[in-house]
């Protein structure tokens, strides 16, 4: 007898017909003797109507009302899911996470979880009952709502998984897994039967949608093997696990794109120390994240300064920019909102000298100029013109070979 964390999303429960369909599905284990607790999203586009009847209100919503207002969405799930257990001769609980006590932080719309007391939870489970908690909540030491940002239902799966030393933790979506590359762009994308932490880490923070970049850095960091599978079939997905030497023997696991990044350059900005600090500090301030940085020396006293920031963090980023341009002399600040970002990810990068540089042939063999470069010890990113996206990923892909069996490119 296992005791399973089960997470479904917005689409899988965006509907009472398909709250219906999941209660059963998740019965199904139950009545094989099985120890469910099940995390719900809010039903599809609940969150947005949320977001939009607060705005409507208040323009830039208070963020511990807001939190209240979202809070809502999940509650509405739960409590439906737990009717349609009942309905269907089974017995469940719903409870919120304040219910559940998920401490958080105080941070509200993007609160990070602190501990999860599951007293609760074990004295329902031990009644018997399936349990179906509220994704993306929590509680304050104080009592108050707090929500964990987009995503935030993956992380309290795993979270929930990892206090209650859970024997999996399934993520259901509207996908059979992690593929290669997103389908819509390259058809040859395969589904990937296992992949590690460190490479889902790397695909999520890159732009992969499938899991949430918190829920995967909690799996590794309680060693937490998560399942990514579809709502709708009843196939393997893919595996997020330790790593292995099968995953060490292959090139390149997956393919990624951002089309969310924007360029931002500070010219002829004196090249002393602190100098970076003072560019970079005000950015930091304001909650603007920093991706890729590239300095260019001019003549040993002057230099340039390029780096990447969220696209919907690009007008902020100027005007602050600008204003710090003239406190340190700089020339001018100039800005490109037309790039994306396409990685490629593996562990294999470890142990095969080279990949870099066969991207690099690929990309300018299709006339992709490369403006800014990154690497890590399993990735590789470019910033390209954001009109070459497509053309960039479906190359990369096909020269990689990840339709096949990811085998090196010599013996592809």
């Amino acid at each position: 007898m296992a005791l399973i964390v089960q997470k479904f999303g917005g689409t899988s429960v965006g509907s009472t017909d398909k709250i219906m369909a999941v209660a059963q599905r998740v019965l199904a284990s139950h009545r094989q003797g099985h120890r469910m607790v099940v995390v719900l999203s809010a039903m599809s586009g609940e969150t947005d109507r949320l977001i939009g009847l607060a705005q409507a209100v208040q323009p830039i919503p208070d963020p511990r009302e807001l939190d209240m207002l979202l809070a809502t969405g999940e509650q509405v799930s739960v409590a439906l899911f737990a009717m349609a257990v009942k309905a269907a001769g089974g017995e469940a609980v719903s409870l919120l996470g304040d219910q559940v006590a998920i401490h958080t932080d105080p941070m509200h719309t993007r609160a990070r979880i602190d501990s999860i007391d599951t007293a609760c939870i074990q004295g329902h489970l031990n009644r018997g009952r399936i349990v179906t908690i509220a994704g993306f909540q929590g509680v304050t030491d104080h009592g108050d709502i707090t929500t964990l940002g987009r995503g935030g239902s993956d992380t309290t799966a795993v979270a929930l998984a990892a206090a209650l030393a859970a024997d999996a933790c399934e993520i259901f979506t509207d996908v059979e897994g992690v593929y290669t590359t997103d389908p819509n762009i390259c058809p040859q994308a395969r589904k990937i039967e296992r992949i590690s932490y460190d490479e889902m880490l790397e695909l999520a923070s890159l732009g992969a949608k499938v899991l949430d970049i918190r829920a995967v850095g909690l799996a590794k960091r309680f060693g937490v093997p998560v399942h990514v599978r579809s709502t709708f079939t009843d196939t393997i997905g893919t595996w997020v696990v330790e790593e292995d030497k099968i995953m060490e023997s292959l090139l390149v696991s997956g393919i990624t794109y951002s089309k969310k990044e924007a360029r931002i350059t500070i010219k002829t900005v004196p090249d002393q120390p602190g100098i970076a600090a003072k560019i970079f500090l005000p950015i930091s301030d304001a909650g603007i994240l920093v991706d890729m940085i590239i300095q260019n020396t001019r003549d040993g006293k002057l230099t340039d300064m390029t780096f990447t920031v969220p696209r919907i963090d690009y007008d902020r980023a100027m005007v602050i920019l600008k204003k710090v341009a003239g406190e340190i002399g700089a020339e001018a600040v100039t800005g490109d909102r037309d790039i994306a970002k396409v990685s490629i990810v593996g562990v294999g990068m470890r142990n095969h000298p080279g990949i870099a540089s066969t991207m690099f042939q690929i990309l300018a063999k299709e006339g992709i100029n490369m403006m800014m470069v990154s690497t890590s010890e399993i990735k590789v990113s470019c910033i390209i013109a954001e009109k070459y996206t497509e053309l960039a990923v479906r190359s990369l892909h096909d020269a990689f070979a990840l339709d096949k069996d990811n085998l090196p490119l010599e013996d592809a």
